[in-house]
């Protein structure tokens, strides 16, 4: 009996997302909470992270749980403590910083904790800066340096 579900749990994991997959989903989720928008006439880009910052105290836990994602998927990926240490540091200034009423607000426009998470996995991954390209409408894999 052990043997048969220690060949499905084998059969899972083997099966499970790819690193394509991952770096796919963090790559969203960075994109969705430092520049989902534009703003009108500024043309400057806001996400999420700084939309939920405008709700006192709640806000900035909630964007703080939703960076901490992309920390996580790091960590599955195989990057070192000192670049995960890296990452926890942007986050923890991101919402100490924007946990300040209007001033964090304005912080939050600028420092973009969640790209700057992203710039570090793809730097040790070796992804270029254009990351997937698609060609015909078809994804071509991922180019590395």
């Amino acid at each position: 009996m052990n043997t048969a579900r220690r060949d499905v749990f084998e059969a899972i994991k083997t099966a499970g997302p790819s690193r394509e997959d991952a770096i796919a989903r963090v790559t969203m989720v960075a994109k969705l909470m430092d520049s989902a928008f534009v703003i009108p006439g500024l043309n400057r880009r806001v996400g999420l992270d700084s939309v939920l910052g405008l709700v006192p105290g709640i806000g900035d836990a909630i964007s703080a749980a939703l960076a901490s994602y992309i920390i996580w998927e790091a960590r599955q990926l195989g990057l070192p403590r000192w670049k995960i240490a890296r990452m926890i540091g942007n986050v923890a200034v991101d919402t100490t910083i924007g946990a300040i009423p209007l001033a964090g607000d304005l912080f939050d426009v600028y420092f973009k904790s969640n790209e700057r998470n992203l710039r570090i996995i793809h730097e040790h991954l070796g992804i270029t800066k254009r990351g997937p390209r698609q060609i015909d409408g078809t994804a071509v894999r991922i180019e590395e340096r």
